[in-house]
């Protein structure tokens, strides 16, 4: 449709730079985190899960669990949280996938894509609202932690810097699963199949590890894939860092390095997912 002067009308242009992008990224944070907040039930149940594996876990199981050589209660309940954190963290892809899918579904996309602004940061900006609550979600379920009788420094002596790089890892870990349930949002029809799509390679990913048992107990063909899980790494270095017990005593690159492993497993999941992100993203467009 041409304009009265017989011109085509101005189309906004997607703007550029690193600034631009990062403020774009900032607004579109803020507007999830206002969403979320008008929508409580959504944390309240992203609170409850998690603290109900703890429940299940501790209570229903940790009498039966051998960790090196204790059954003892207290030795699995300090041996479980580094994997129950994980756990949660990464648990937070399938809502981002929902998410976007749900912003997809009901043409919001299309709005912000109307905008002058930078193509990746609609995806930037939702996955950082994300993390914002699994910060939130973090916080809650290490009070609760603390209050069933998590202690940091149970079995190896630690400090407050090493279990704040503990929840920074779990953090970095979570953020980059975010984008692998942002691809997923991008490559559905419906929030129902981004949330199936989420959960169906996150209990393989979470339970074939070493979040709940010693992956030395595993049947011998399973302990390499658990060994080199990018999530068995991260739980390895949380539990290093918080000084828990139930290291595994694994010859592994990731087992006897699971800091740099965790570090280096989540800086390429984001790179590579990101990129195939905002590339889905942008051929959506046309």
């Amino acid at each position: 449709m041409s304009s009265p002067t017989g011109t085509a009308p101005h189309v906004p242009a997607p703007r550029g730079g690193i600034a631009q992008s990062f403020s774009d990224s900032l607004v579109i944070t803020k507007r999830n985190l206002i969403r979320m907040s008008r929508i409580p039930e959504m944390i309240l149940f992203g609170l409850i899960q998690p603290v109900m594996f703890v429940i299940l876990f501790t209570y229903v199981f940790g009498g039966s669990m051998q960790i090196g050589d204790s059954t003892d209660p207290d030795v699995y309940k300090n041996f479980l949280m580094a994997g129950i954190f994980a756990q949660t963290v990464t648990f937070a892809t399938a809502g981002a996938g929902a998410g976007i899918a749900d912003d997809m579904h009901k043409g919001l996309i299309d709005r912000f894509r109307s905008l002058p602004m930078a193509r990746g940061a609609v995806l930037t900006g939702r996955t950082m609202a994300d993390l914002v609550q699994t910060a939130l979600t973090l916080l809650v379920l290490a009070v609760v932690a603390l209050l069933i009788g998590w202690r940091p420094g149970y079995a190896a002596p630690t400090d407050f810097g090493k279990i704040l790089l503990g929840f920074a890892l779990l953090l970095l870990l979570g953020y980059a699963f975010t984008w692998i349930g942002a691809l997923i949002g991008l490559s559905v029809r419906t929030p129902e199949a981004a949330t199936s799509g989420g959960l169906i390679w996150l209990f393989p990913v979470t339970f074939l590890s070493n979040a709940f048992v010693d992956s030395s107990k595993l049947p011998g063909w399973l302990q390499p894939v658990a060994e080199w899980n990018p999530f068995s790494a991260t739980v390895q270095a949380c539990r290093k860092l918080f000084g828990d017990p139930g290291l595994s005593p694994s010859d592994a690159w990731p087992m006897q390095y699971p800091v740099w492993a965790s570090l280096i497993y989540s800086v390429l999941i984001i790179a590579v997912f990101r990129t195939l992100s905002v590339r889905k993203y942008r051929r959506a467009e046309g």
